[in-house]
């Protein structure tokens, strides 16, 4: 088995459980969530457009996305069945429900569609490996003066939760900021403080270089 195979396996272990509370308790720690696409998307953007979410989870961006973006034709893919699961429940109620899939995010995926915005959140610190492909993808797949949106966690001073934080299978290294700035041209690029200073999280929003 392949690395990447081992990582998709042991996410998707990891989400059967908690799929069942995670609505009721990642507020708590993902924060910037909402935020990002209440305040930092551009309120102008056409309704027509294309969004797709890397890591749609049980939808809740989605949702959010649908609120800001009525017309917009949205897609969410995600790795976790027991995710999607509570994802289409809520995609029900969308006037245009949202198009869903269940894999990781590949080059091959969406060989003949491009996208005016897509979305990572707290999606790419979990995706190790892969990361950086999907970063790659997201690029190819973006048309020409689209965006790219991404919150997530960025760095942590404090090596016993850098620790605790990686048994969840999350990486806090400050890797990912280089790699957008490779790809996009930043449009607004924040870090924030979480419960004073125990972490650091971005909220980045760029247009394809």
């Amino acid at each position: 088995m392949s690395t990447s195979e081992q990582t998709i396996q042991n996410l998707q272990f990891y989400y059967r459980f908690h799929s069942a509370i995670y609505d009721l308790t990642r507020w708590t720690f993902l924060f910037g969530r909402k935020r990002i696409i209440t305040k930092y998307l551009d309120d102008s953007s056409d309704n027509n457009s294309r969004i797709l979410e890397v890591g749609c989870g049980t939808g809740i961006n989605l949702h959010y996305l649908h609120q800001k973006y009525p017309r917009a034709e949205l897609t969410g893919v995600d790795i976790s069945e027991d995710m999607l699961r509570k994802a289409r429940k809520k995609n029900r109620r969308f006037n245009k429900p949202a198009e869903l899939m269940g894999t990781y995010y590949q080059g091959d995926l969406f060989p003949d569609k491009h996208f005016n915005l897509v979305l990572f959140s707290y999606s790419l610190s979990m995706m190790n490996p892969g990361w950086y492909e999907s970063l790659q993808d997201a690029h190819q797949h973006i048309s020409a003066g689209g965006e790219i949106a991404v919150v997530d966690f960025m760095r942590t001073d404090h090596p016993v939760f850098r620790k605790w934080m990686g048994i969840n299978h999350v990486r806090m290294d400050d890797h990912l900021l280089p790699v957008l700035n490779k790809f996009f041209k930043p449009i607004s690029c924040d870090v924030k403080k979480a419960y004073g200073g125990l972490w650091e999280y971005l909220i980045y929003v760029g247009e394809k270089a």
